[in-house]
């Protein structure tokens, strides 16, 4: 191995070291996405350094992965093309074209993967015409406020109620018919 470097010009050692240590960073931060480790959370130690992951914000260019996404991109291009009897100008002329194209390539399958992310956060209006049941008396006339489970998007939810017609008890199945505040549903008896 030691003849293969030393038959190397000075341009293609560069490259190659640049190849060899985008690659390896490159491996780093796929495992580390991989098992979840590149989310952004704070480990603690000494390095004060910006954890924060393009999946969260994946519109950013200038950032250490795209920077290793276009030196993998750009080294290795010079490399394959080594050969080919491009001139040296060419040559850097392809791999940048390459390296930029490799970054947006990573950049649009991270939106994609972003458009897979749910925040699970159900707002209280898609809860009007949602059915459940009576969790706490829920006290006739608006008197008072009772509590009710109801299915929103598939999860089970406990929100405060009142309603305006008569008392209703514990298990009593209901529909919302309105949202009141922020926090408390109009319902209304229904037979399920």
């Amino acid at each position: 191995m030691q003849e293969w470097w030393l038959m190397l010009d000075s341009f293609m050692k560069i490259i190659w070291s640049i190849a060899i240590f985008s690659s390896a960073i490159f491996i780093i931060q796929a495992i580390l996405t991989f098992i979840g480790m590149d989310s952004g959370a704070d480990f603690s130690g000494d390095l004060d350094v910006d954890t924060s992951s393009d999946i969260d914000t994946p519109f950013q260019l200038f950032t250490f992965r795209n920077l290793i996404n276009f030196l993998l991109g750009f080294s290795w291009t010079v490399i394959g093309l080594e050969s080919s009897g491009l001139s040296t100008a060419g040559t850097i002329v392809l791999a940048v074209i390459v390296g930029i194209l490799l970054v947006i390539a990573v950049m649009l399958l991270f939106v994609w993967l972003n458009s897979f992310q749910q925040s699970g956060t159900i707002t209280i209006s898609k809860t009007i015409g949602c059915k459940g049941n009576v969790y706490l008396t829920i006290p006739g006339e608006r008197k008072g406020l009772g509590l009710v489970q109801i299915t929103v998007q598939g999860a089970v939810r406990e929100y405060s109620a009142q309603t305006d017609g008569p008392t209703l008890s514990n298990g009593a199945p209901i529909r919302v018919m309105d949202v009141l505040s922020s926090n408390i549903l109009l319902v209304e008896p229904t037979d399920n």
